[in-house]
Order: C-alpha cells, then structure tokens, then sequence
C-alpha cells in the first residue's frame, strides 16, 4: 500500500466511524456501570467486548483493502449465496434467544447471520443492477431484483425477527437510483396507509372510503378532451382491498403478541404507562431530563437506576440524551448525517454501476437503522429490536457495518484506478 493509495483513502469516512465506535464503547460502559463490580474495558464486560469486535473488525477491514474490486463484484452471489445457507441453517442448528431463532452459538460466541446477510444481499442486488441486461423498468429485471430481496427478508419473517425484516425490505429503495418509477413508491405510501388505518378503523368503513376516493379522483381527471379508462381504478379498489382484508392476519401472523402489543401502544389502541409502553416512557423521560448539556457520563439517574431495559441495544440512544444532553445528541446525528451524506456524495462519483450502488446500499441501510432507532428511543416508532450501528452493544451488527465501511473505503479509493 503506497502512498498514493492511502491519499485515495476516504479519511473522513474513517474519522467518523472510529468517534461513533469510541462513543459507542463509552455509553455502553455507562449503561452497564456497576460501582459494586466494576469490570471498566475488561473482555469480560460488553464496553470491552465492542472494543474487541472494533479491532477484529478493523484488521479484517485493512486486510479488504488490499483485495481487488472485481473479486466483490465476481462473487457477489456465491456470498449471496453463502448468506441464505446461514439463515436457512438457523432452523437447524440456531439458538432461541427472546423468542426468535436469530442465533448461532458457537463455543460461547453468539453469531447472528442476518447481520452479515446483509452484506450479501447488498451485493448481490448492486450485481443484478450493474449486470448487462438488466433494466429495472422492465418487469422481469424487477422481479429479479425483488426475489433476491424477499428470500432473506422471509427467511428472516420465520426466525420470527421482523424488525430485521424490514430494514431488508429498505433495499427496495436502491432500485429507484437506477430509474425505477417513482410510482411504485406512491403505491408503497399508500399501502402503509391502508394497514396502520385498517389497524385504527373498522375494515368496512376503509373499504367505502377507499371507493369514495377513488371514484373522486376519476371523477376530477376524467375530461371531455381526455378520457380515463374506469378499468385501471376498478383494478386499484380490487387490490386494495384485498389487502386491506388481509391486514389483521399479515398482522396476527408475522408480528409476535409482543410486537403486537407496542403497535396498539404506539398507535394509541393501549394506554398503558407502567406496562406495554414502559420503556417507551422511561427512554423519553431519560432523553428529556438531559437538557442542553446532559447529566455527565456516569451520572444519568434513569441509566444508574437501570430504569430502561435493553438500555445498551435497543434503547442507547436514552443514554446519549441523558448523559451528553441536546449537544451531544446532535452531535452524533451530525456525525451519522456527515457519514451518510459523504457515502451518497462519493456514490456519484464511481464510475462503475456496481460500486455505486453498493454504496447506496449501505446508506440505505445506515439511514433505516438510525431513523428507526432514534424514533423508537423518541416514542415514535415501535419497538422492534433495531440496533443504532456502531453504537450498540452487539457484535455481529457492528462486524458487518464495518465491513460495509471498508469495502466502501476500497470501492472509493479505486473509482479512478480500475484494476
């Protein structure tokens, strides 16, 4: 590696995965802090195992460096493939771990393969999109692209773990960079729609509302100097509501009771402070009581008081608030914003369709998990396990969002040097 090459890099990509994987090691110490058995950055604690994962990660990531670029883009399915062998080995040989068959332990060492799946995925779709022949516009190039998306995201519906499901679903959206219509977008707004309503409203009464707008929007557009054909709005009332007669048992059936239960929260269907939505509550009373400059580290009282469960993955974002306040909250979602918004930046500039997409992909993925994250710790998203990358404890997350990070720093640093 010569100088020339280490110029290339993106150091600024560096600078700002390294501060949110210290400032990860950091809260998570706090979140774990115990005066009585003090372990600080032993291995042993979850601050010094983040740390562990960090190096690991690092070492593997320098070495990706060094590899080829062509070698991702040549093997992108066989890892694709390799991905969905693992999630599809989970019902064999997989640990239950809250309910969810997400784990593989291996001689005390916890795995979970729908985090590195997602490297797979991001490449084997960054593949189909670069590949010759292939036109998302056309319906065979899209569906194409859906399977290698809905395979993991069903394979991961079964586990059940939806919540991981979903940020596969947010692949879709790579898919709109390469000239797929914005309608399709519309047509998943609408959807999004129809099930938190159907949730909130008698099914009946959707129905006739869904007919009433419809009828009124061909009604405004059907002109005597343009005819509207009536037979594309029968098609959209017909779909929709078949959907929306599907929505209670898609709900039942691929939510668990306990995911169930935080959507009636959310939604208001519950009121309940003291049960279903009690970490819901106590996140934001911890978030709130950190004002403008926080509490100080160590010293955030609903942390202490281990009053927020999972504060440490799900819910680290409470300990941000807390303890760093207004300031240091906006400061990691500056740093996340820097982050991603370079990534896109760079993106334009690859001259190769896959690389450039790949890169969206991570962003994608960087922005589904710190969107979902934060608006769960703020009450206003449910609760379904996503972890804030690089910040919360988990090593397998933090594994493959850095592998992201440096098969990125490798695609960015060769764009003008095809090898």
């Amino acid at each position: 590696m010569n100088k020339t090459y280490l110029y290339r890099i993106d150091w600024l990509i560096i600078i700002c995965y390294i501060s949110l994987v210290l400032f990860g090691a950091v809260n998570i110490y706090s979140t774990t802090y115990d005066n009585s058995m003090n372990q600080g950055f032993s291995p042993e604690s979850l601050a010094g195992k983040h740390i562990i994962i960090f190096f690991v990660s690092f070492l593997l990531g320098f070495l990706i460096l060094f590899i080829k670029t062509q070698f991702f883009q040549q093997l992108s399915y066989v890892i694709y493939f390799v991905s969905i062998l693992s999630l599809i080995g989970l019902f064999f040989f997989g640990e239950t771990v809250n309910s969810a068959t997400s784990w593989y332990l291996i001689k005390g060492i916890s795995l979970q393969p729908s985090e590195l799946a997602k490297i797979g995925t991001a490449l084997a779709i960054s593949r189909h999109l670069s590949d010759f022949n292939t036109d998302i516009k056309k319906t065979k190039s899209l569906l194409t692209g859906l399977i290698l998306i809905l395979i993991p995201f069903l394979l991961i519906i079964l586990q059940p773990d939806p919540g991981s499901a979903i940020i596969f679903g947010s692949f879709f959206l790579v898919f709109f960079r390469e000239g797929l219509s914005f309608n399709y977008l519309f047509f998943l707004l609408i959807a999004l729609i129809l099930f938190i309503s159907t949730l909130l409203i008698e099914v009946k009464y959707i129905i006739i509302l869904l007919v009433i707008f419809s009828l009124m929007i061909f009604y405004i557009l059907n002109r005597p100097s343009k005819k509207i054909k009536i037979f594309p709005y029968i098609i959209f009332i017909l779909v929709s509501t078949t959907f929306i007669l599907s929505v209670n048992f898609i709900f039942d059936s691929v939510f668990e009771q306990r995911h169930r239960d935080r959507f009636n929260v959310i939604l208001g269907l519950v009121e309940d402070t003291q049960g279903l939505g009690y970490n819901v509550n106590q996140s934001k009373i911890a978030i709130g009581s950190g004002g403008l400059k926080g509490k100080g580290f160590l010293e955030g009282t609903q942390t202490k008081g281990n009053f927020v469960p999972e504060q440490q993955t799900d819910y680290i974002f409470t300990t941000v608030g807390e303890e760093w306040g207004f300031v240091g909250s906006s400061l990691l979602i500056l740093i996340f914003v820097i982050l991603i918004v370079r990534m896109l930046n760079q993106a334009e500039k690859q001259t190769n369709i896959f690389r450039r997409n790949f890169i969206y992909s991570i962003c994608i993925l960087l922005f589904s998990h710190f969107t979902i994250n934060i608006g769960m710790s703020l009450g206003l998203l449910p609760t379904i396990g996503i972890p804030l990358p690089f910040i919360s404890s988990g090593g397998s997350s933090l594994l493959s969002f850095s592998l992201l990070i440096f098969i990125y720093l490798n695609f960015d640093s060769n764009r003008l040097n095809e090898w």
